[in-house]
């Protein structure tokens, strides 16, 4: 199905959408809206803001159940390839039977081949059937594609590129860059024209990947603040003596491995028994069912509320009457790290104090004792002591909270990295 997705992307606001033909830069997604990647959605907001017309292509059809704002400003059309190609194999044929003819075909079909020799997955398969159908169908108008994430995105990207004989770029963020094969990443980068990433420490692993370090690039993520809620007038003076009244300890972020919920939760079990406070979190993920019972598993559940994913408003809600962000980030066993979660800057422009991990990327942002509190990545105690501290302290959380706020109105506005993005898209198309 070549649909272009329902009436609740309508965009009421920013009035009709372009034309597919009038697209010069073809987007692809792994998915189309999501929840978790509000950073695409700002990004390609603030593009077409520039004059850029874009075409979304999503690997994925839509699964949350709401949006952001910021997904309704995006006017660009989009299409959905088949997210399993045995779902519309004639789709899939009829890409092919055109695409076949096209000059770089071979080269293309060379390029899946090869990898194929080393990635003997129905995966690679599913990515190279949908590259058929995204250069089958890109309309002629296209002159560039561009790729979030480094890996099925980039690959469907890359296979289609070739095929039409077209450049393309990409930008790499977290677990594409830290999970993916490094003779893949290597393949990648050798054929896009430049690539662009959210942190230093992401920027090194892949300039050691290349032999040309200037086609990979640093464009921190920052914030659109202009589209943003006011952070609150004022702040709580709770301290954790009133059970009235407790300190509320706020997380946002996908259930997952690389975000620590489990050294959280070992953390936040640590506390003194007389010390009054709640857990709140917002986000979904494949561990849901395992964090909720290692709460009860460790006595704390009656003071936790699993929020599940939330639009911008509940997120922004949460933000206002919270008192204290953490975010626990580590390695995942499959090596899959952070990139700059965007969750931690949002916090800072609302003037939260924040608890955090060096993990990945975080450091870049988060400053210990200037901006945030930081203690090393799974070490539920630090965790544990560095909560405590301002939990008691509303003195202390003002102090972070209010630096926090600086920090991402100087140095995290994402005006910059969007100028840069849009000049490259436009002068390498």
């Amino acid at each position: 199905m070549s649909a272009n997705i329902d009436s609740t992307l309508a965009r009421a606001s920013a009035g009709s959408a372009p034309s597919l033909d009038e697209a010069r830069v073809a987007v692809v997604v792994k998915c189309w809206p999501r929840l978790s990647e509000t950073f695409i959605a700002q990004e390609m907001a603030g593009l077409e803001a520039r004059g850029l017309k874009l075409a979304i292509y999503s690997l994925r059809y839509r699964t949350d159940p709401a949006i952001h704002p910021t997904h309704a400003r995006v006017r660009a059309p989009i299409t959905y390839l088949p997210q399993y190609l045995k779902d519309d194999p004639m789709r899939v044929l009829r890409a092919w039977w055109k695409v076949r003819r096209l000059p770089g075909y071979g080269k293309a079909r060379a390029r899946f081949l090869s990898d194929l020799v080393r990635d003997r997955t129905s995966h690679r398969m599913r990515r190279w059937g949908q590259a058929l159908v995204l250069a089958a169908e890109l309309p002629a108008s296209v002159e560039r594609l561009y790729a979030h994430f480094l890996h099925t995105p980039a690959s469907v990207t890359r296979y289609a590129a070739i095929m039409r004989g077209l450049p393309w770029s990409g930008s790499g963020h977290a677990k594409d860059i830290w999970t993916s094969q490094e003779w893949e990443l290597r393949r990648k980068l050798a054929d896009a024209d430049w690539l662009i990433t959210c942190t230093n420490f992401a920027l090194g692993r892949l300039k050691q990947l290349v032999s040309d370090q200037s086609r990979v690039q640093l464009v921190y993520h920052g914030m659109d603040l202009a589209h943003l809620p006011a952070p609150p007038a004022s702040r709580s003076r709770r301290d954790g003596s009133d059970p009235a009244d407790p300190v509320v300890i706020l997380s946002v972020g996908r259930l997952v491995e690389k975000k620590g919920y489990d050294d959280l939760l070992d953390a936040l079990a640590k506390f003194p028994k007389d010390l009054h406070w709640r857990f709140e979190h917002i986000g979904g993920g494949p561990l849901s069912e395992t964090v909720v019972k290692r709460a009860e598993r460790l006595g704390i559940a009656d003071r936790c509320t699993w929020l599940g994913p939330q639009p911008q408003a509940g997120v922004f809600a949460a933000y206002a009457r919270g008192d204290i962000f953490v975010l626990a980030s580590k390695a995942a066993a499959d090596g899959d790290q952070e990139g700059m979660p965007n969750v931690l800057q949002e916090a800072g422009h609302q003037g939260m104090a924040i608890v955090s991990t060096r993990s990945a990327g975080i450091a870049e942002f988060v400053e210990d004792g200037v901006n945030g509190l930081m203690v090393p990545p799974a070490a539920p105690d630090a965790l544990s002591a560095a909560l405590l501290k301002v939990v008691c302290s509303p003195e202390l959380r003002a102090q972070l909270g209010a630096r926090a706020m600086e920090v991402v109105r100087t140095r995290f506005s994402y005006e910059h990295g969007v100028d840069k993005i849009a000049a490259a898209l436009v002068g390498s198309a």
